[in-house]
């Protein structure tokens, strides 16, 4: 009832106890915090949340125009949702080495289990664009290092995302994942990898967790879990897919609306308001008033 019982202490510990595991972490993205409820509830093991998702739900293009305040704001009302760990989109940090080290520990007070900055000029691009500028190696390493210094808790997870295989090739995204990774980075994301082979390659090269982005309509094929875990990456997102879907329907039920003049075709396509009432935990709510559920919903 109400928010998640696990503190953000325990969700980081845990993160880092099963990405020491060496399994392949699953973390769908949460678009709002009741999708973030029903991935828990789907088993899986963490909850993403992307800035592209973020600045979608404001209507904004993802060139990286929310602020700290926005995505700490959204983060923390989706990670405490949830007893899973969540990780955020912290985007290039919303500005210079100083600012980096403010958003982690603002990210750290919402409640994150951890956060990922990236090396793109700002203002940035979508991961999967064309046109993408990165920084210069001296400029990502001090992000990072602003991140992991000016972190409270070490449990908090400091990952690296890199954009310059889609730049410079794959040879200098290496390298740059290795400087990062000397500068303290705890995991690495590198983005826009073309084919397994790349994600392999990469793996070879660091000794640290890998992160695989499998975004739809991108410049990654979409590799199943299973064929993730054999590469030997460990954590895998979708982060904009549930999103997706959710407009889609969305989208095509408001079709029918038009055409139609009624949604009685899709309610088999609905979440039925029992199952969302479970979700929600509706009835746990009775210990603290019994006039609040006092219902049956029939199916």
């Amino acid at each position: 009832m109400l928010y998640a019982t696990t503190s953000p202490a325990d969700k980081r510990r845990v993160l880092r106890e099963r990405l020491a595991s060496g399994e392949l972490l699953r973390f769908p993205g949460a678009f709002n915090p009741l999708s973030a409820r029903l991935i828990e509830r789907k088993g899986f093991e963490g909850v993403y949340i992307s800035g592209a998702v973020l600045a979608a739900d404001l209507g904004l293009p993802d060139i990286g125009l929310t602020t700290l305040t926005e995505v700490a704001g959204r983060g923390q009302q989706i990670a405490r949702m949830t007893e899973l760990p969540a990780i955020i989109d912290a985007d290039t940090g919303f500005g210079e080495p100083m600012n980096v080290a403010r958003t982690i520990q603002t990210l750290e007070d919402a409640g994150l289990a951890g956060a990922h900055i990236e090396d793109q000029v700002n203002p940035k691009r979508c991961g999967h664009l064309d046109g993408k500028a990165v920084v210069d190696s001296d400029t990502a390493v001090k992000r990072i290092r602003a991140a992991v210094d000016a972190r409270r808790d070490p449990n908090f997870l400091v990952m690296a995302r890199t954009d310059i295989r889609a730049v410079e090739g794959l040879d200098a995204a290496i390298d740059r994942a290795k400087a990062l990774v000397d500068a303290g980075a705890d995991a690495v994301f590198p983005e826009a990898m073309r084919d397994l082979g790349e994600f392999e390659a990469m793996r070879r090269a660091l000794d640290v967790p890998v992160l695989a982005n499998m975004t739809e309509f991108g410049k990654s094929e979409l590799f199943s879990t299973e064929q993730l875990r054999s590469a030997g990456i460990n954590i895998v997102i979708w982060p904009v897919s549930l999103l997706r879907m959710a407009m889609g329907a969305a989208e095509r039920a408001l079709d029918d609306l038009t055409d139609k003049g009624h949604l009685r075709d899709r309610l088999s396509e609905m979440q039925h308001r029992a199952d969302l009432y479970d979700l929600i935990d509706y009835e746990q709510y009775n210990r603290f008033d019994t006039n609040i559920f006092d219902f049956t919903i029939e199916r």
